[in-house]
């Protein structure tokens, strides 16, 4: 089964919002380096007076959640929950109810509340485990039309390719695959919606018009992806 909307596959969703059919958000869903340092702080208190200190560079950020109350006990520490809900859910509230809407005209809304565990493969992106095979669909060559000396040059190439991507997966597993992945695109695993353009594989021919302006090595532009 895999679930279509307007034409986009879910995978891309973020976690967060799975989570929040669970009732549960969570620190790492805090990717502003600055406030998950001082959210962890909070979770990391174990006396009112770690609290207290914790919680006092949070005094205009838990005004705006609607956090502020007075912390009389360590128990108090239960606000994170509500500063973490205001950002990983509240802020973008909006987008979470359109989104909610049209699960509900698909009657998955409540299968999600009710069997989250069983949805997270299909709304939440996991990254994979790269392999040769992976990389080679990733990579399309751009070929010369069947029969001409250029195409038979390039069928000897990718073939080669192809081994390559081989050996460095029995050599190193995923790990070498992922710097051959990174020298090409800037990143590090494959997003969920792959790479906008599509990477390919683009052959330059000694001799042709142009090998005179392009540098024969490989090359990468990693501009639009890094």
């Amino acid at each position: 089964m895999e679930v279509q909307l307007h034409g986009s596959f879910l995978q891309f969703f973020a976690l967060a919002w799975l989570e929040v059919q669970m009732w549960l958000a969570l620190l790492k869903d805090v990717t502003d380096a600055d406030l998950h340092e001082k959210l962890k702080k909070v979770s990391e208190s174990s006396t009112l007076e770690e609290l207290l200190r914790a919680t006092d560079p949070l005094l205009d950020y838990m005004t705006n959640a609607g956090c502020v109350r007075p912390l009389t006990t360590i128990s108090d520490r239960d606000l994170l929950r509500g500063l973490l809900m205001f950002h990983v859910v509240h802020w973008v509230q909006g987008p979470f109810q359109r989104f909610e809407e049209g699960l509900k005209t698909l009657g998955v809304l409540d299968a999600v509340k009710q069997h989250p565990d069983s949805f997270r493969s299909l709304f939440c992106h996991e990254p994979q485990r790269l392999t040769a095979d992976m990389m080679d669909d990733l990579f399309p060559p751009r070929l010369a039309p069947k029969g001409s000396n250029q195409r038979r040059a390039e069928d000897a190439v990718i073939s080669l390719w192809r081994d390559y991507l081989q050996d460095a997966e029995d050599e190193e597993g995923s790990s070498k695959l992922q710097n051959i992945l990174v020298f090409a695109t800037g990143a590090n695993e494959i997003p969920p919606v792959s790479f906008s353009p599509a990477p390919s594989i683009e052959f330059i021919h000694e001799g042709s018009e142009e090998s005179s302006s392009k540098q024969m090595f490989p090359m990468a532009n990693t501009c639009i992806t890094a």
